[in-house]
């Protein structure tokens, strides 16, 4: 899939504010600091659409983009940020969760993993609700260039040993480096073929 636009679309705080339209939409998803907005630019090609922030929790709505005029890339609120309060923190994931489980045109949620720890017990705890749920979603493992290949491998297995329990078909796994660009022709084709092959 070539991308010819990326636009951003709006900001949404909850279900009800999201846009009424039937576009097939891929949400993003992970811990803070995970390297999400770093990991959507790459995937667009657009070094600002997602802004990158030192600061951990920096996205705190639904944020939506419109990508080739015909699929949503969706930017989700990451879980365990900190320097909120508690009600928004409430919030926030309570928005997430309604998203997740009830947005009828979400086709996939790509969960952001990073590839340099071990399995996190906050990793582990989204994955088991998220494997309760209906939604498919696939593992991104994120910074793999700054590990070596085996210790991938090894913090891979580990998180995958971890949920092993979850009654569900085995994710589908990215390995992705924002830095060298790895995963990104791979995840393009995995949204292409789950358009059902229309993006060119």
């Amino acid at each position: 899939m070539k991308i010819k636009s990326a636009e951003f679309f709006q900001s949404a705080p909850d279900l009800k504010s999201c846009p009424p339209w039937a576009r097939a939409e891929f949400a993003f998803i992970g811990r803070s600091n995970v390297g999400k907005s770093s990991l959507i630019n790459l995937i667009t090609e657009r070094r600002d659409l997602a802004k990158v922030s030192d600061t951990p929790g920096k996205t705190q709505l639904i944020n939506f983009f419109v990508v080739n005029e015909n699929w949503s890339l969706v930017d989700l609120p990451g879980y365990g940020y900190a320097k909120v309060t508690k009600e928004q923190r409430y919030g926030f994931n309570q928005a997430v969760a309604d998203f997740l489980e009830k947005r009828k045109n979400l086709r996939m949620a790509f969960v952001l993993i990073d590839s340099r720890l071990p399995p996190q017990a906050i990793d582990v705890e989204f994955l088991t609700w998220l494997g309760n749920c209906v939604v498919p979603f696939a593992l991104v493992f994120t910074k793999t260039d700054k590990i070596s290949a085996t210790q991938v491998r090894a913090n891979i297995d580990a998180i995958m040993q971890a949920v092993r329990g979850l009654d569900r078909v085995s994710p589908q796994i990215f390995i992705t480096s924002a830095k060298t660009k790895a995963g990104r022709g791979e995840i393009l084709r995995f949204i292409e073929a789950t358009l059902g092959g229309a993006e060119k």
